[in-house]
């Protein structure tokens, strides 16, 4: 298994509508767009992204994609690659996030899988593990996913997860500047 960066939910908590307030903003000034691909947050990053005025000029949708069959059937990610890993990894987010910016042509995507609870995979991922995925269209950004424990409700882990995700874009656009 990947290793994974111990989080507090409380941490990120709350959180959300502030990040999703600032990508708004900053999509919306560069002329970009975003997608997502979630699993476990069930389109709870996207939802965070539409409650922000403005949202539409940036928001493309999400691709909500809780099961393994709906991993596959609407992101195209290959069923051996879902049984290699588990949907729960870091090749499977990458993909995902890959998937989304590609079905949907958007400039931004961000994926998020996890295990919110209350009981851990058959792959030995325990409850709190969530993996996010960035991609972008730009060439001298790579696409990454990285890996988070977080300690918390089933809710909390949701809701934390989405700021992640947030987060994580966010950090992408300073680094470009």
């Amino acid at each position: 298994m990947d290793k994974l960066k111990a989080l507090l939910a409380q941490d990120f908590l709350g959180k959300a509508p502030l990040l999703a307030g600032e990508l708004v903003k900053k999509l919306s000034l560069r002329g970009e767009s975003i997608a997502s691909a979630e699993s476990c947050t069930a389109g709870l990053g996207a939802a965070h992204i539409a409650a922000i005025p403005g949202a539409s000029m940036v928001l493309w949708g999400s691709f909500v994609c809780y099961g393994v069959e709906s991993k596959h059937k609407m992101l195209g990610i290959p069923e051996d690659a879902i049984k290699a890993h588990g949907p729960v990894s870091r090749p499977i987010a990458l993909a995902m996030a890959e998937a989304a910016l590609e079905k949907s042509g958007a400039s931004w995507a961000f994926s998020i899988t996890g295990l919110a609870g209350p009981a851990a995979d058959a792959y030995g991922s325990p409850v709190g593990t969530v993996w996010v995925g960035i991609a972008c269209k730009k060439n001298h950004i790579a696409s990454y996913a990285v890996g988070f424990l977080i300690e918390g409700s089933r809710n909390d882990v949701r809701e934390s997860a989405a700021a992640i995700a947030f987060n994580e874009i966010l950090k992408c656009i300073e680094k470009e500047k």
